[in-house]
């Protein structure tokens, strides 16, 4: 990867080898490696058997969880908050492991909505709950940086399954206590 950058450098008319960029194709790399680990990770180590039966019907939510990525177009960042929200049939996940859910398949290269959905199918998959939902709250900078260059824009995609789709007091409950506190 580190020739890569060095050619991509030469391409700007750049010289790799002056002093400020000596060392740039390497920090590159190891950039684009931590920021793609969601490539090396999977599903089961990360929950680590952290699933546990409870008899609990009630909405379970994380608000507020950060979320970074790149998008896949133009290999920018994008970044803001994830709010995952389930109301679980016979089984929980264990708190950390949502977070951890939303950085394995934030960490690769990626679309907002395909992000939601990845996260939303995962806890649906995994615990079977009554319904799922899972917003995301994002600010692209391939629009703020590039392109039309607004500022102050932010994209919202949610993914309701279950309860949440079907139910509307479920989903307007789910909605206002994700806004509770914002």
């Amino acid at each position: 990867m580190e020739k890569l950058i060095e050619r991509i450098l030469e391409e700007l008319d750049e010289n790799p080898k002056r002093q400020g960029l000596a060392h740039t194709p390497a920090r590159v790399a190891q950039t684009f490696r931590f920021l793609t680990r969601g490539y090396q990770e999977n599903i089961e180590e990360i929950l680590n058997g952290a699933l546990f039966e409870v008899s609990y019907d009630e909405m379970v939510i994380i608000k507020d969880i950060e979320v970074y990525s790149l998008c896949e177009h133009h290999l920018l960042p994008f970044f803001g908050k994830c709010h995952v929200g389930y109301v679980p049939s016979n089984k929980i996940i264990g708190l950390s492991k949502i977070p951890r859910l939303v950085d394995m398949f934030a960490r690769r290269l990626q679309v907002q909505e395909r992000l939601t959905q990845q996260i939303a199918d995962t806890i649906q998959e995994q615990i079977n709950p009554q319904g799922v939902g899972v917003i995301i709250e994002a600010q692209h900078l391939c629009m703020m940086m590039r392109g039309v260059e607004k500022q102050n824009t932010q994209m919202i995609t949610s993914t309701m399954l279950g309860k949440f789709r079907q139910d509307q007091r479920s989903r307007m409950e789910f909605l206002d206590l994700v806004r509770a506190g914002s």
